[in-house]
């Protein structure tokens, strides 16, 4: 077998929990616990009961070793429908983290992936579902990397978060080199390579493409399982790719991820915090801007312009998100949903807000996301950002206490306070030697009490 694949092999199935930094399993459980505030959000959306609804009608199995409960919702279906609804509906609240290299997101795979094929599994422990999840950041990530450094086009990480999946089965149900070789190459040949700036232009329940990433990582976990063959990925075995994989085992990217402070495109956030700060400096209300002005990198500049119709174009508008932001300080689920949809004060302040290209972030893009704000008040007087990074990410990290504060602010009104606390504290809990991974799973299936 090729050195790369051998490479991702030994790492993949091979490297015991104990073996992975304890600052890369800390980091795992934090993002865990950022993506289930998420998970569990996205639930009463139309996206999410869509993607669940529909998991029911396609993707049911008839065989119990291959059948797992929706979470939040506890019906069941095939553990690939399973993952896909999961995933399908935390897309659709673009509240989860992401990797600026890859230009998306594995969480929103790895999560789905480790609390469906764990219903299997009782005696996992938690520091091996850290493990697990941890492994699929890593796989995935530098997948993502590989593809975008040999295609042309900008593909939405379902097309390389497949693959993220796919190591973490073979790591959970104990695959071998040989089928994990070739569920790498079925996930890479299903995996979606779907066009992200067609999205951008046109916001839809499509979003990022990781329903199908989860879908057709676990399908491909099971077909090789069963004796399809699809070997080799490219992506890991062609001779451009084998770069973006030695450093696997030694740089941990789950440490490297970033955490969104508001439920919008990662794309928006540097002009939102530009204004933010600009508000706070300055003590700055809305009735007294009079102006803003935008200028920010090519693919921000191409989010959608105006008002929203619906939550995924207000996940995709820098106007509106920062529009929401000036006039409510924040951005919830209450902002890009039902009335904030057509708040009268959002779109009167739409109307002040112009954004330009600013070559200079563009050639920033993706390793940073970049934006400057100025703001013109009704006294007249002119107001600078300078250049702004996205909070969240290493550049400006969230503390561990806001990451937390964020999922109790996501889960609570769901979930109601006692049980999305008991989510949080199994999800910390589990890099103690002790743990298990079902302290977590058992509070994740029962739908939320009406």
């Amino acid at each position: 077998m090729p050195g790369t694949f051998k490479k991702v092999a030994e790492f993949t199935l091979r490297r015991p929990a104990d073996a992975m930094p304890d600052s890369a399993r800390e980091a795992a459980a934090l993002m865990m616990l950022d993506t289930m505030g998420i998970v569990i959000a996205s639930g009463p959306m139309e996206a999410g009961v869509i993607a669940r609804d529909t998991a029911c009608l396609l993707y049911a199995s008839t065989e119990p070793r291959y059948t797992a409960r929706m979470l939040f919702d506890g019906r069941k279906v095939s553990l690939a429908g399973a993952a896909f609804a999961a995933a399908t509906q935390t897309d659709n609240l673009d509240g989860h983290d992401g990797y600026n290299p890859t230009k998306g997101h594995i969480g929103v795979v790895a999560l789905p992936t480790l609390a469906v094929l764990a219903q299997h599994l009782p005696d996992l422990t938690g520091p091996e579902a850290l493990a697990a999840l941890i492994t699929g950041y890593e796989v995935a990530g530098r997948a993502g990397i590989a593809l975008h450094a040999t295609v042309s086009d900008y593909h939405t990480s379902g097309a390389w978060n497949a693959l993220g999946v796919a190591a973490m089965a073979a790591r959970l149900r104990g695959q071998s080199d040989a089928i994990l070789r070739q569920s790498l190459g079925i996930a890479e040949y299903h995996g979606p390579r779907s066009q992200m700036m067609r999205e951008i232009a046109t916001p839809t329940m499509l979003h990022d493409g990781s329903g199908q990433g989860a879908l057709v990582g676990l399908s491909a976990a099971i077909l090789a399982e069963n004796g399809f063959t699809g070997a080799p990925a490219i992506t890991l075995e062609e001779d451009r790719a084998a770069p973006f994989w030695q450093d696997l085992g030694q740089f941990w990217q789950i440490e490297h991820q970033y955490v969104k402070p508001y439920p919008i495109c990662r794309w928006a956030h540097a002009a939102i915090d530009a204004t933010r700060g600009l508000m706070l400096t300055h003590d700055l209300t809305p009735d007294r801007i009079a102006s803003v002005e935008i200028a920010t990198f090519h693919e921000a500049a191409c989010l959608f312009p105006g008002m929203p119709d619906t939550t995924s174009q207000a996940q995709y508008s820098l106007p509106f998100s920062v529009a929401a932001q000036i006039v409510h300080g924040h951005i919830g689920v209450e902002q890009i949903t039902g009335d904030g949809l057509s708040d009268a004060a959002v779109a009167r302040m739409i109307g002040r807000i112009t954004v330009r290209e600013h070559p200079g972030h563009s050639d920033r893009f993706p390793k940073g996301r970049w934006a400057d704000v100025t703001i013109t008040t009704t006294g007249g007087e002119v107001l600078a950002s300078g250049d702004t990074h996205a909070r969240g990410g290493p550049e400006a990290p969230m503390s561990r206490s806001a990451v937390i504060e964020k999922y109790m602010g996501f889960a609570t009104p769901t979930l109601g306070e006692n049980r999305a606390a008991a989510i949080r504290d199994a999800i910390l809990n589990l890099a103690a030697p002790a743990s298990l991974w079902a302290q977590v799973g058992d509070l994740l299936c029962d739908p939320p009490e009406a």
